[in-house]
């Protein structure tokens, strides 16, 4: 005879207590996160907390409980998090956050768009050629423009098409590596070119350049060395003196400023390196322009047609969604990064005064203090950003870092730093209560 369900409810077997896979699955709580997450990903949770409660591990009527706290709240694994360091664009944290706008114009063109259409002829057209269109208007100086898919990717290109088996020359100061070990000569080289190393580290002048030209020789290359700084007894050569040599100059300014920025004095821009006589400017998209990672490519017009059609372009390209949220960088409001970047120490203040004022209140330790922030993402080395944070015990870190509002803080000299420039106001009480959070569960 077979037991029937009640019987195999009433054992005190806790093999035979686990709900059936269907049955669980059918939770309306469950059915709702299928929806979202797949049904592939829920079903794998709940068999893992069904091993569980088999086990005698955990109790039969915490089982959908605890398959809901191990299930991610979206299908992407990639968290959310308040950045509140201080670094505007914070590698680690994905560089520039993107504009409201930028958001809204990746999620229109998430689905079937018109990025290789005229719907005017219904012919092929070229590929972004709006968001080419508002990078042309961006920086009117450039002939023309085109965009790979990061500023890595905009130098290797420039580098397979103009040098390819040709030599490139650089100052020895400015062989840098742009990070996570990727260095400059390795990446000329990777496209084919060779590298012809002129001056020395501290000091490079324009007969260093000019004696080291050859028949061999495709271009010069000028670094911005933008994550680190150089002082003493140094000497470098400007664009403008690099262009009076007989070979095209590709200027890679790194940090993506179209336009001179009066914060940033010292950092270069597109703008003024092509009126300067640069041949062609690479940059980054994600950095200082506050757009996607994307590699901008602006110069001359043959010479960007060139890069155009070279196969390795091809391999090189963005996508849809990149050309959106571009598009909409260019010629929408102010982004994140700039309002982060302009900041005002006095608001800043107030803010962090705010918030220490509500945790005291709620018995949380908490003080007001001056804090610099950085530009960060190799952008403007060395230029403090005078703002405000809120001071907090070392040992809220780890917890504000894993609370369901993941925060992540500057731990410095014994304390938790949480510096208000990168976190919009609005912002301000989802941090006050992943604050809470983390002091109620780190006891």
């Amino acid at each position: 005879m077979v037991a029937d369900a009640s019987s195999i409810d009433r054992t005190d077997d806790p093999r035979r207590s686990v709900p059936r896979t269907d049955v669980v699955l059918a939770d309306p709580r469950l059915v709702e996160r299928a929806d979202r997450l797949g049904r592939d990903r829920v079903k794998s949770v709940v068999a893992d907390v069904q091993h569980e409660v088999r086990a005698g591990r955990l109790d039969r009527d915490d089982l959908v409980g605890a398959v809901l706290e191990r299930l991610p709240e979206h299908a992407s694994s990639q968290r959310p998090v308040l950045n509140a360091t201080g670094v505007v664009l914070h590698t680690n944290l994905g560089r520039a956050p993107l504009s409201p706008q930028a958001v809204e114009a990746v999620v229109a063109a998430s689905g079937t768009t018109d990025v290789e259409l005229d719907l005017a002829t219904g012919r092929r057209s070229q590929r972004g050629r709006a968001t080419l269109a508002a990078l042309r208007r961006a920086v009117p100086d450039a002939g023309d423009v085109h965009v790979v898919n990061n500023g890595a990717a905009a130098l290797l290109l420039a580098a397979a098409v103009l040098a390819a088996g040709r030599e490139v020359v650089v100052s020895r100061g400015e062989l840098v590596e742009i990070g996570d070990g990727f260095r400059l000569p390795e990446l000329i080289e990777a496209a084919g070119a060779r590298l012809r190393e002129v001056g020395t580290t501290n000091r490079t002048t324009i007969e260093d350049y000019a004696g080291a030209l050859g028949p061999d020789t495709a271009f010069v290359l000028k670094v911005h060395p933008s994550n680190f700084v150089m002082s003493g007894f140094t000497a470098g050569v400007g664009v403008e003196a690099l262009t009076a040599l007989p070979v095209p100059v590709v200027v890679d300014i790194g940090s993506g400023l179209l336009a001179p920025e009066p914060l940033l004095p010292d950092e270069p821009d597109a703008a003024t390196a092509l009126r300067a006589g640069g041949s062609l400017v690479t940059a980054s998209g994600d950095k200082l322009l506050g757009g996607p990672q994307a590699g901008l490519l602006l110069g001359e017009a043959g010479i960007i047609d060139r890069l155009r059609r070279h196969p390795v372009a091809r391999a090189l390209r963005v996508d849809k969604l990149t050309l959106a949220a571009l598009e909409a960088t260019l010629g929408g409001a102010p982004t994140p990064t700039r309002v982060a970047l302009h900041a005002d120490p006095v608001d800043l203040r107030a803010r962090a005064t705010g918030l220490a004022d509500r945790l005291q209140a709620e018995g949380v330790p908490a003080e007001p203090v001056e804090s610099d922030g950085v530009v960060g993402g190799g952008g403007a080395p060395g230029v403090l950003l005078p703002g405000s944070a809120v001071a907090l015990s070392e040992h809220l870190a780890a917890p504000l870092r894993t609370g369901v509002t993941a925060v992540l803080g500057r731990v410095e000299r014994g304390r938790l730093l949480l510096d208000l420039r990168c976190v919009p106001a609005e912002r301000d009480t989802d941090l006050l209560n992943a604050v809470l959070d983390a002091a109620r569960r780190a006891g």
